[in-house]
């Protein structure tokens, strides 16, 4: 069986559509331009997200003392003796909120990136408070000659949780975003995590129809996960009662469910997410791999005889 995403895989696969859209292997190069958050320097708020420790997910020749350039090269030289098959790659500014700046702050450091012959194109990664028309208008006509996505920091469609966990922004600010990204002729990405506190398991699974109605290309999924130094873990230890954590094979089977009525369009580019576990201060899932859940996920929906979109209503 060929699904509407045109290979047999059963959910719209991160990896294929990039063989598809390249014609190989394409590797992210994460890079620390060092921005920071609206929510961190005060315009809307301090302390930043409860959850958020960058360190956590950064490699280590991602540092924002080092030019873009610098990381660049080092990026080329790690990910070419782990990948040896990795000859494309997409610069992913990945640290905080990378629109965070003006215009001509971006253009310079966007430029540097892609004037790499092996920068294919841009990974933005940022808040839906943190672009305007003019910055879109200048990614727009990047997207022209580069592959341009812009990736936002949703992490939850209600504005209950969004508060608690210090976002500062509301989930309309998100949809307003996206659509104007869109309109732009830009890719957009969303970012969500599953299973904050507060929402109930029924709330999050109503959010695969709520995030179906917006113009996404790519979205990724993150598990909670209780990070060593951050706001959450001081919380957690105060109030344990207030989370409530999936166990692996149940997380399997509870994004199965989210995977059924999650718009078949939509580009997945991971169920779950991977930090060191020195970083861990909660329940985690001891050191399985995100390949492994990526296997027993498939192996699971063969099981179930589903996919991606099986329950999606329009």
């Amino acid at each position: 069986m060929e699904f509407v995403w045109g290979h047999k895989r059963r959910f719209n696969a991160y990896s294929n559509y990039f063989k598809k859209e390249f014609g190989e292997r394409v590797q992210k190069l994460s890079i620390d331009a060092g921005f920071t958050c609206p929510n961190r320097d005060g315009t809307v708020g301090r302390g930043g997200c409860t959850f958020c420790d960058n360190n956590a997910f950064n490699p280590s020749y991602c540092e924002a003392k080092k030019p873009v350039g610098q990381q660049i090269s080092e990026g080329i030289e790690f990910h070419s003796n782990r990948y040896r098959r990795a000859h494309k790659y997409l610069a992913y500014f990945q640290a905080y909120s990378n629109t965070y700046a003006d215009l001509d702050r971006l253009k310079q450091i966007y430029s540097q990136a892609l004037s790499f012959s092996e920068i294919r194109g841009l990974v933005i990664g940022t808040r839906p408070d943190c672009v305007n028309p003019e910055i879109l208008k200048y990614l727009g006509e990047l997207a022209q000659n580069h592959y341009i996505i812009v990736e936002y920091g949703i992490e939850s469609c209600y504005d209950k949780t969004l508060k608690r966990i210090n976002r500062g922004h509301t989930y309309q600010q998100a949809v307003d975003a996206i659509h104007l990204t869109a309109e732009y002729g830009i890719k957009t990405g969303a970012h969500m995590i599953i299973g904050l506190p507060g929402e109930s398991r029924k709330e999050i699974l109503d959010e695969a129809h709520i995030l179906s109605k917006l113009p996404l290309n790519n979205i990724k999924f993150h598990q909670l996960q209780i990070i060593k130094s951050t706001i959450m873990e001081k919380e957690y230890h105060e109030h344990p009662e207030q989370f409530e954590f999936f166990e692996l094979n149940e997380y399997i089977d509870f994004m199965i469910d989210f995977l059924e009525r999650l718009n078949p369009l939509f580009v997945v580019e991971r169920f779950a997410g991977e930090v060191p576990p020195r970083f861990l201060a909660g329940p985690g899932w001891g050191l399985i791999r995100n390949e492994q859940i990526l296997n027993l996920f498939e192996k699971r929906l063969a099981e179930r005889d589903t996919w991606q979109g099986k329950l999606f209503v329009s």
